[in-house]
């Protein structure tokens, strides 16, 4: 009787040591779930300011590139020179491109709030993630191709006989390359929007 007696107190012992760690393991899980919650909510407000500051830039690009303009005096009205952003097909295409960068990113701010307040969804940063390449991309290859131009009109190319033009229009080349370097914060923005959906989604 006394052996019996002993494993059952042991027995019963145990079954309360069980009923008393297992609340404990579940408020340590809950902790550790409203912690990664805590940084995935974080994450998701840190591409939304990203987001932001990419369309603004995207957006002064544009608006640079798509006013640029100069007229230099002549003699008589007749004889006049002048340059514009739709007279070369590169600065075309950069307005075009960053035009649909700019809209792009317009759009995708509801996504991007929608991330933060349901940060464990994944399909909206799925979107976000194809989305940001996507745009990189033309992003990308419309900056480089305005950049071209911009280098040519600085410096010209003697083997061509292309005569640099920004000694006479001074204020067309200072627009044409402050868009440029714009268009440059954007891309370098949207990368960084590309690797913080990278980050969201390995947490998932």
């Amino acid at each position: 009787m006394e052996k019996g007696e002993a494993t059952t107190i042991e027995v019963a012992e145990s079954r309360r040591e069980q009923k008393g760690k297992a609340p404990l393991l579940g408020g340590a899980y809950s902790r550790a779930a409203a912690a990664a919650t805590g940084r995935k909510r974080g994450v998701a407000v840190f591409d939304l300011i990203v987001r932001i500051c990419a369309a603004a830039a995207a957006l002064g690009a544009t608006i640079a590139m798509g006013t640029a303009d100069e007229t230099l005096p002549f003699f008589t009205p007749f004889f006049q020179f002048e340059a514009s952003y739709d007279d070369m097909s590169a600065f075309s295409f950069f307005v075009i491109a960053f035009a649909i960068v700019t809209g792009y990113l317009a759009l995708s701010v509801p996504f991007s709030i929608f991330c933060i307040a349901k940060p464990a969804a994944a399909g909206p940063r799925l979107f976000l993630v194809f989305g940001d390449i996507l745009i990189l991309t033309g992003a990308t290859s419309a900056a480089a191709a305005a950049t071209a131009i911009v280098y040519l009109a600085h410096n010209g190319n003697s083997a061509t006989n292309w005569l640099a033009i920004c000694q006479q229009y001074t204020d067309f080349c200072q627009t044409v390359s402050g868009a440029v370097i714009g268009s440059f914060i954007a891309v370098a923005l949207l990368i960084c929007l590309v690797l913080i959906s990278a980050f969201a989604l390995k947490k998932h």
